[in-house]
């Protein structure tokens, strides 16, 4: 083994220690709060995660049940049949696929893989940036871009934030926890613009809520470009851990080369719900039908109750509580409703999740 690949595993095994330290303490943090304001014989309603309701579907749960059974033998083949139908999804081939243990994984080998490029990355200030600690801690430099006045991420304040050693630009569409989308035409012309030696890094996590357009279809011409998407939100997997990155097959092959056995982090079990999952089209359109429903009801509910919000493309909603005169937390929090998190400081700007219609039935009531 040269050195150069003994440096690179060194620095592989520092990136996922830190990684999971960080994403640990994260979801230890928020847990506790639910536990300790919701002991176990407190009926408890979690809107807190962006977590489905409503799944995994019933052909994803009997396969996953199917799976059991084998799953003292490695699923390879299992492995080879998501990436292969991923990639029909997207007109794409299995080579432009890997797979993880949720997209936050591949989030996190993505940001150790910038950090061996010894460059910097730019992110925008509100948003999805849990994997931003663990790069942090393995040397990645990172500036922020604030959002637009109407809270929309800021797509010619982070072009011109590009320097030279910008090695990664991050961007989530639809942006969490705003809930708000860049025009599909103006995010294709940003990434025709950034120079091909900064990677694009654009989580696609609740895309499929109000069927925002991917930029799958840019992969190939682009080997800058990875898309980050997930089985936990709309397909109801959250606690399977599945995920999955689509780029140039260059790219595919880089990132693979940082995971310890290449699209090997997700179980059998895992990989026979995805499958399932990408087969139960009916279940989707059922999640989203019922997302919308429920989220109508808590748009309906803010309105009565004076708080302002952003029309959301997501299953959760971002609201201003600076005319509500009550202590919102607290008035969900009597109502064995958790979950409520705010993300700008000095502001009262909150995201909830939105549960099943009867969960935010209660959620109306409670505010």
């Amino acid at each position: 083994m040269t050195m150069q690949r003994r440096e690179m595993l060194r620095n592989t095994a520092l990136a996922a220690a830190a990684f999971a330290f960080s994403r640990d303490s994260f979801a230890r943090k928020i847990e506790s709060r639910i536990i300790n304001n919701f002991p176990p014989s407190k009926p408890m309603i979690r809107l807190g995660f962006n977590e489905n309701p409503y799944g995994p579907s019933p052909m994803a749960r009997k396969a996953m049940m199917d799976a059991i059974n084998g799953s003292n033998r490695y699923p390879i083949d299992a492995v080879d049949q998501l990436r292969n139908r991923i990639g029909k999804e997207y007109n794409l081939n299995a080579s432009n696929v890997v797979i993880g243990a949720g997209s936050s994984e591949l989030l996190g080998i993505v940001g150790a893989w910038t950090v061996m490029k010894k460059g910097t990355a730019i992110v925008p200030e509100v948003s999805f940036l849990s994997w931003t600690p663990a790069a942090k801690k393995i040397g990645l430099d990172i500036k922020t871009v604030r959002l637009t006045g109407s809270r929309v991420i800021d797509l010619s304040g982070m072009k011109n934030g590009i320097e030279s050693n910008t090695k990664l630009v991050y961007l989530c569409n639809p942006n969490n926890p705003t809930g708000t989308v860049l025009p599909p035409n103006e995010l294709e012309a940003f990434i025709r613009n950034v120079a091909p030696t900064c990677t694009i890094l654009l989580d696609e996590a609740y895309t499929e809520f109000n069927d925002t357009p991917s930029m799958a279809k840019l992969v190939n011409e682009f080997p800058n470009l990875l898309i980050a998407k997930t089985f936990s939100k709309v397909y109801g997997m959250a606690g399977a851990r599945l995920g999955y990155v689509l780029a140039h097959p260059q790219t595919i092959s880089e990132i693979t080369s940082l995971q310890p056995w290449a699209n090997a982090s997700a179980s059998a079990v895992s990989l026979a719900g995805a499958l399932a999952s990408l087969d139960d089209k009916s279940f989707v359109i059922y999640c989203k039908t019922e997302n919308a429903k429920a989220k109508d009801i808590f748009y309906n509910a803010l309105k009565k109750a004076n708080i302002s919000y952003i029309p959301s493309s997501t299953n959760f909603v971002y609201f201003n509580c600076e005319n509500y005169s009550k202590d919102i937390v607290a008035q969900l929090e009597a109502k064995g409703i958790a979950g409520i998190r705010t993300y700008e400081k000095n502001t009262r700007w909150c995201r909830l999740t939105v549960g099943t219609v009867e969960e935010m039935g209660k959620v109306a009531e409670a505010i």
